[in-house]
């Protein structure tokens, strides 16, 4: 039997995804530009009308799921103030939950990348997992409008919204209001390092309070870093 060719491998893989996901694509090019990561785009390993993959997707992505989402938590907490939802959201909306939800429905499995980038475990990789998991929302808008890619989010991010009882505070947040409530200098954050390739960078960021040791982080954006730095530095304090 002769092999597949890259091409007849997409295909597949978004014929079997659009069956998990629920929705028949009218155009199976929206969630074939979703699945698809820069590197296959880089190393020509597949025909696309979009020469910047998924991202685009994620662009659009990325505002549709703010809209549902706000439409959720404003019928589920009638009586929480703006500041309360804002916490909400950001939790909900972060690449953490998006990662989480790519992992649940095996988003990873079913991406379309360069062989080296799959070679180097990148359908684990949290952050294509989750800039997938917003272009594919952007793709479900695409093709069926706000009703179809509400469904899915929905779908997928009921079970967190109904599991979190107080709204979550900001590391970040939570550590300015630690130093001001004993009189110190705000906290400060560092960028010391940046690695990984030029569209998908790695931060470093130390973040210090006086009268404590500096304590550093990793992540795919400066607020990931800074947000995980001040979470480890709390847990010292704590």
């Amino acid at each position: 039997m002769n092999k597949s060719r890259p091409d007849d491998a997409a295909a597949a893989r978004v014929e079997t995804f659009g069956e998990i996901v629920g929705h028949r694509f009218a155009d199976p090019t929206h969630l074939s530009d979703a699945l698809t990561h820069r590197s296959a785009i880089d190393r020509k390993q597949l025909a696309t009308r979009l020469p910047f993959a998924n991202e685009r997707l994620e662009f659009l992505g990325d505002r549709v799921l703010s809209l549902a989402l706000v439409d959720m938590l404003l019928a589920r907490f009638p009586d929480e103030s703006e500041g309360e939802l804002a916490r909400r959201l950001s939790t909900l909306a972060s690449a953490e939950t998006l990662e989480l939800v790519a992992r649940r429905i095996g988003l990873g499995e079913h991406l379309i990348m360069g062989e080296s980038e799959a070679g180097t475990g990148g359908r684990e990789k949290a952050a294509i997992l989750s800039d997938a998991c917003e272009a594919l929302i952007g793709a479900l808008y695409r093709d069926g409008g706000m009703d179809v890619a509400r469904a899915f989010v929905e779908a997928r991010w009921r079970p967190l919204v109904e599991g979190a009882i107080r709204p979550p505070r900001d590391p970040k947040t939570e550590l300015q209001e630690w130093a001001q409530g004993r009189g110190l200098p705000l906290p400060t954050y560092r960028e010391t390092g940046r690695s990984g390739p030029h569209h998908a960078p790695i931060f470093t960021i130390e973040v210090s309070v006086t009268g404590l040791p500096t304590v550093g982080a990793t992540g795919a954006s400066k607020r990931e870093a800074e947000r995980d730095a001040a979470a480890a530095l709390l847990g010292k304090i704590r």
